[in-house]
C-alpha cells in the first residue's frame, strides 16, 4: 500500500492511498487523525484501510503533493555505500582517514538532517547553497520509522550536499547538510509488512538540465554494507522519537568532482517499489 499527503482546493493537507494512478482521499478519525497516527499504528496498513475513502482524484497536475512527513525528525547515515566512502575521501584529504574507519567500524555515522519546515515533497524546490560551490544531491532509500522504532515502510529520500563546505572541514558537516529546503522526501510512502528482498530495491537517479540529461546513475541496497535493522538500532541507541522518524540510509550514486547542481535543474530519483520523487533546483 502506497499512502501519501497531498494539499487539497481548501488548502487542507490531506491523506490519500495511491491506487491505479489516482489518489483516494482518506476521512480522518478521531483515533487516526494523521498521517503520524497512521504510521504508529501496530498494523499501518490495516489502520489507513479501516478509514473511510472518498471518491478518487486523478494525480496530474492539479494535485499539490506534500511530503509525507508531519512532526518527525529526519536522520541520516553516511558512508554506508563503498562509493560513498571513496567520494566522501576525495572530497577531504584531511578526514580521508576518518571516512575510511567509519566504512568499517561497528558505529556507524548518523547524523541529524532536517525538522519538517525543511523537507520538500515531490515537484517542490530543494536549494543549493548560495556559499557553497560544490552542491549535488544524494539519492538515498529512506526508512520509515515509527515511534517503537519499527520499520513500517519505505520513501524516497534526496539528501542534499554542498561537498565544498563538508570537504573543507568534517566540522562543517551540518553547514552542508542542515539549511532550508535541504532535503526531499516523497512522492509517497509504501507501507509494508515486511520489506521486499535488497535485490529488489533498486536506486535510480537522473538529472535534466534544459531538457538534457546531464548526470544519471544507478544503484541499489544490495550495495549497501550494513542492513537497515542495524542501521536503526543504532539511531534508537539512548534515543526516543516520540512520533517517529525517517532515516536516510546513505547514497551509492555520487556525481563526479567536475559535476554540480545549477539552479532550475530537475533531480529525478526512482526507488524500485516506491516511485519517482522529482524536484526542481532553487538558489535564492
Amino acid at each position: 500500500m502506497q499512502i501519501a499527503k497531498y494539499q487539497d482546493a481548501s488548502g487542507n493537507a490531506r491523506i490519500a492511498t495511491v491506487k491505479d494512478n489516482q489518489f483516494v482521499p482518506l476521512v480522518a478519525s478521531e483515533r487516526l487523525a494523521t498521517l503520524s497516527d497512521i504510521l504508529a499504528a501496530d498494523d499501518p496498513i490495516q489502520a489507513a484501510e479501516s478509514l473511510e475513502q472518498e471518491a478518487a482524484l486523478p494525480i496530474s497536475g492539479d494535485i499539490t503533493f506534500l511530503p509525507p512527513i508531519d512532526a518527525q525528525e529526519v536522520w541520516a547515515a553516511g558512508v554506508t555505500y563503498k562509493r560513498s566512502q571513496t567520494a566522501r575521501m576525495e572530497e577531504s584529504e584531511a578526514a580521508a582517514s576518518c571516512y575510511d574507519r567509519v566504512y568499517q567500524a561497528d558505529r556507524p555515522e548518523l547524523f541529524f538532517k532536517a525538522t519538517p519546515h525543511r523537507v520538500a515533497g515531490h515537484l517542490q524546490p530543494l536549494r543549493i547553497r548560495q556559499d557553497a560551490t560544490w552542491n549535488v544531491p544524494e539519492p538515498e532509500i529512506t526508512l520509515v520509522l515509527s515511534p517503537a522504532m519499527k520499520i513500517v515502510g519505505l520513501t524516497v529520500g534526496n539528501d542534499m550536499s554542498s561537498r565544498d563546505i563538508e570537504g573543507e572541514n568534517p566540522l562543517y558537516l551540518p553547514q552542508a547538510k542542515c539549511y532550508r529546503q535541504c532535503a526531499g522526501l516523497g512522492p509517497w510512502i509504501t507501507l509494508y509488512r515486511e520489506l521486499p528482498p535488497a535485490e529488489e530495491i533498486g536506486v535510480h537517479l537522473r538529472i535534466e538540465r534544459q531538457g538534457q540529461v546531464v548526470f544519471h546513475g544507478d544503484t541499489g541496497a544490495t550495495e549497501m554494507a550494513r542492513s537497515f535493522e542495524d542501521l536503526v538500532q543504532w539511531l534508537a541507541r539512548d534515543n526516543d522519537f516520540p512520533t517517529g522518524a525517517f532515516l536516510m540510509t546513505g547514497t551509492g550514486i555520487v556525481p563526479t568532482s567536475e559535476f554540480t547542481l545549477n539552479p532550475d535543474d530537475m533531480i529525478h530519483i526512482t526507488i524500485d517499489g516506491i516511485g519517482t520523487l522529482s524536484n526542481p533546483v532553487i538558489q535564492n
